[in-house]
Parts: C-alpha cells; sequence; structure tokens
C-alpha cells in the first residue's frame, strides 16, 4: 500500500546526510565489525562522531530552517524544517528503528501521541479497531472520548485467546491494536498468532509494547506491522523526559505515519532526543538488573502470609507462564509486577517507606509503587477496570535499580503493618 504524500520529497532513511549522521566521507568514522548484538546498537546504534569536530555525542540542533543551497537541491540533505525532519530528532528515530528491528520510526512528544498518530494514519470515520480490553488507561480513553465520537467504532476483547480477537473483526475492520504484556495486568497477547490473522484478513497490526522494551520482546520479530513505545518508561529510564516512538515495518507504512507527523506537527524536540540518547545507553544494564531484581521480589511476596495474589511473568504460577517464556527474549520479564494484600492496599501505598516512591511512571531507575485505579486508569469506566481485575486496591510496583533486599525490607515493614 503506497499512499501518495510528500513523503516522496522526504530523504530516505540511508540517504539523510548531516553533521550527525556518517558520511561516507567522515574522517571520524571506522569500519563495523558484522553482527553486532542489541547491547552494541543499543549504546552505538544511528551514531557516528560528529563529521565537523569529532564529538562522540549527537549535537542538539535546536534550529527550526536550514539554508538550502538552491532551489534544485531543496532537501538535498535532507532537512529544510524541523516539523517535517529535525537531525537530531532524526538520529533518535534511526536508533529506535535499529534495534526494534523496523524500516524506520517516528518519535514525537509523548507515548499518547505515538498512539494517536498510529489511529490518525490508518482509520477514518466508519472504520473498526479490535483493540485489548486491558491497555494504558490514556489508550482506552481516547479510543471512547476522541475517536468514538469522530465516528470510528472500537470492540475492546480479551487478548489472551486469539479466537476472541478474529470473532470481533467486522467487514469495516481495519486495525488490531495489541498491548503486550499489558498495563497493569500484566496479560500477554500471543503475537505470531494475532499477526496471522491480521495478515489473513489483511488489517494493521500495531503494539503497544512499552512493559517489554525491544530488549525482551520485539513485535515487529513477530509479524506487527508497528510497535508504540512510550520513551518515557524505559528508553528514558531516569524520570527526565517524555517521548513517543512509531516503529514502521515497511517503507509505505513509513511514508503514511511520517506524513500524518509532519501534517499534525507532532514532534519531539531536540533537547528531549539528545537527552534519551544519552540515557536509553544503558536500557540493556538497566532492566537485566531490573527484571532480576523483579523476580527476588515477587518470589518474596508470593510468600508473604498477607500476600493473597502476586503476578509477575517469571514466576511459575503466571497463568501464561509457556508464553512468556516464548515470546519474551534474553530470558527476562521485565521489571513490572502488581499484588492483592490482605487488609487495605491503600494503607500500605501510603506508607511505604523509601528507597520505594508513590507516583506515576515506571520504567524508571526508582522503584516505583502506584495506585492504578486512582492514577494512570482513573480514566477508564470503572465497569470496564473492574471487568479486567484493576480493583480499586490494585497495586502496581516498577522496580528500579536499587539493592532489591532493600526493596524487599520495605515491602515486608509495610505487610507486617496490615
Amino acid at each position: 500500500m503506497i499512499i501518495p504524500s510528500l513523503a516522496s520529497k522526504l530523504p530516505k532513511r540511508k540517504t539523510l546526510l548531516c553533521a550527525a549522521r556518517c558520511l561516507s566521507t567522515n574522517k571520524f568514522d571506522k569500519p563495523w565489525i558484522s553482527n553486532v548484538s542489541m547491547d552494541t546498537d543499543i549504546v552505538h546504534g544511528g551514531v557516528t562522531p560528529c563529521e565537523k569536530t569529532g564529538a562522540i555525542l549527537t549535537p542538539t540542533y535546536m534550529s527550526t530552517t536550514y539554508v538550502q543551497e538552491s532551489v534544485d537541491k531543496y532537501l538535498e540533505s535532507g532537512f529544510s524544517y524541523s516539523r517535517t525532519n529535525n537531525p537530531t530528532v532524526k538520529v533518535l528515530e534511526e536508533k529506535v528503528a535499529k534495534i526494534e528491528n523496523g524500516y524506520d520510526s517516528i518519535c514525537v512528544g509523548t507515548g499518547m501521541s505515538a498512539t494517536s498518530s498510529c489511529i490518525n494514519a490508518f482509520m477514518k470515520a466508519g472504520d473498526h479497531c479490535v483493540i485489548t480490553n486491558c491497555s494504558y488507561g490514556g489508550t482506552n480513553r481516547i479510543c471512547r472520548e476522541q475517536f468514538t465520537p469522530f465516528g470510528m467504532e472500537f470492540s475492546f476483547v480479551d487478548f489472551t485467546d486469539p479466537k476472541n480477537v478474529e470473532d470481533a473483526i467486522k467487514p469495516n475492520t481495519k486495525m488490531i491494536f495489541s498491548e503486550t504484556p499489558t498495563n497493569p495486568t500484566l496479560t500477554l497477547a500471543d503475537l505470531d498468532a494475532i499477526s496471522e490473522i491480521a495478515k489473513r484478513h489483511k488489517l494493521v497490526h500495531v503494539c503497544d509494547s512499552t512493559f517489554a522494551t525491544p530488549y525482551i520482546t520485539r513485535p515487529l520479530d513477530h509479524g506487527c506491522d508497528l510497535t508504540i513505545q512510550s520513551l518515557t518508561k524505559y528508553y528514558d529510564g531516569l524520570n527526565i523526559g517524555t517521548g513517543g516512538a512509531l516503529v514502521a515495518s515497511t517503507p509505505e507504512l513509513y511514508e503514511r505515519i511520517k506524513l500524518v507527523q509532519n501534517m499534525h506537527g507532532n514532534i519531539m524536540a531536540p533537547m528531549t532526543a539528545y537527552i534519551i540518547l544519552q540515557t536509553m545507553k544503558t536500557m540493556g544494564l538497566r532492566i537485566r538488573q531490573q527484571s532480576s531484581s523483579a523476580m527476588k521480589i515477587a518470589t518474596f511476596l508470593e510468600s508473604h502470609p498477607n500476600v493473597t495474589r502476586c503476578v509477575y511473568p517469571g514466576l511459575d504460577s503466571f497463568p501464561q507462564k509457556e508464553l512468556a517464556d516464548r515470546q519474551h527474549r534474553n530470558g527476562l520479564h521485565g521489571g513490572m509486577l502488581w499484588f492483592d494484600v490482605k487488609g487495605d492496599p491503600i494503607k500500605l501505598m501510603d506508607n511505604i517507606k523509601r528507597p520505594w516512591t508513590l507516583c506515576e511512571n515506571l520504567g524508571a531507575t526508582e522503584s516505583i509503587i502506584t495506585a492504578c485505579a486512582v492514577m494512570t486508569h482513573a480514566n477508564m469506566l470503572k465497569e470496564d477496570r473492574l471487568k479486567v481485575g484493576i480493583v480499586d486496591g490494585f497495586i502496581r510496583i516498577s522496580v528500579g535499580i536499587e539493592d532489591p533486599d532493600d526493596l524487599i525490607r520495605s515491602l515486608d515493614d509495610a505487610l507486617n503493618m496490615l
């Protein structure tokens, strides 16, 4: 599907020329060994020393417009106006695409910007989308409160069984919207099976993989057409900035999302791109530590007498353990888990001691505890929230990089007070 657009005037991913992007004659660039790992690509992918100065970090181009050599050579450099392309942001887009195993990506202001850009790009009034019944609260809200009044239709179904997804498809269905693991219940979607359904029905399959990150799951490797990432989370990882990415598997899909981004002006600030280019270098290290600590904490919680249930994809008790082991890379299951308690869960969240912090966000170096019903998912209809198990006292935790024994000691103190 090639959609006529100004994308034909935009620079192709592999021909971008700027000081931040390697030229074949860049005197500071050196040949690379072949087939490097994701850990190496997270640090170096898409980035080369500045051609002019040799600076090891990508420069921050705080410029609105770019001088053209002539009318005939308009856009030869790849840049004309920063609403369309910015050199710093473009390096981040190429790095994200590389580690997500995509063709190219767009980087925008937030994860919700990536979600809205995706729906705007591939749906119109009269179209239908099959979407998971448990997703980030903002995704649920924008589908109900903005896109439904625009004449789009959404069926919220349980994605744990691919048959439910296929049964919900209608003649006017255009998109399948997965999220795995889901926020906050951690249910998984079998991306291979759902992608096969999407291809058979000629539908676009998009997956929000924010909880997993490409370090644990790369949806495009499982047949998805597009991946959504909230870069605010594990990519940034330090609670510094907000950002989002939409990664396309093909040039045609990329042209469409790039056109929509350009029309809407839905862009990322160059300074944010610069920051994430630096913070994401430690993503692999952080996720390995967070996954290890989360497993230790989940094991502790599952055995505590005041805990009635603990859910973490690494536990043998996890209902979809076989799928988690098959779909998750590197033997890791991430830093997110949730649990129920005997007694008042709000009391636990209000009184838990540091190093836990009561706030929104996730995937950061700090360990965060969240009351989802009144914070991240407060905008869901209560009946929908309860259907998927997000009760008023639902306790979601995002494990950071602190010493797990300190985190467990704090949890134990709070649990013993119930």
